[in-house]
């Protein structure tokens, strides 16, 4: 049976994100959605330099399996903001650091709503060992 591990938890949130209106607590309320919805979300800062913000994911049950992990992410660029953003999004067992399962960098980020699907090689699934652990970091950077 599908699992779907949403944000569940604010965890770390040093760059001073907030949500569509302004809001800074309990933002991953916005983002934690089982339909995407493009009227509310997080916002990094505007001109970004290295802003991160940390979830955590909701609990989820060891599949036994590496096969159909899949990370999804939606995002887009504020159209108030300058310059170009780029966005790293971390999937990592543990946090503060804890271990980093996989990597993926947005580049050139639009001002249109996209989703990002990406389907962790088997490799990546077998490094998870706690799916009750799971935290998803996203790092904004404005680029020249």
């Amino acid at each position: 049976m599908p699992q779907f591990g949403r944000p569940s938890a604010d965890t770390a949130n040093p760059g001073a994100y907030t949500d569509q209106g302004g809001g800074g607590s309990n933002i991953y309320t916005t983002i934690d959605e089982t339909s995407p919805s493009d009227a509310d979300y997080i916002r990094s800062p505007l001109n970004p330099q290295g802003a991160v913000y940390v979830t955590k994911l909701s609990n989820l049950e060891d599949p036994q399996s590496a096969s159909g992990h899949t990370l999804r992410t939606r995002y887009a660029k504020d159209a108030a903001g300058g310059g170009t953003i780029n966005l790293l999004v971390e999937l990592r067992q543990g946090n503060a650091p804890g271990t980093t399962i996989s990597t993926r960098t947005l580049d050139g980020i639009s001002e249109a709503f996209t989703t990002d699907t990406y389907n962790l090689p088997s490799g990546e699934a077998d490094a998870i060992t706690d799916y009750t652990d799971l935290y998803v970091r996203y790092t904004a950077t404005q680029v020249p």
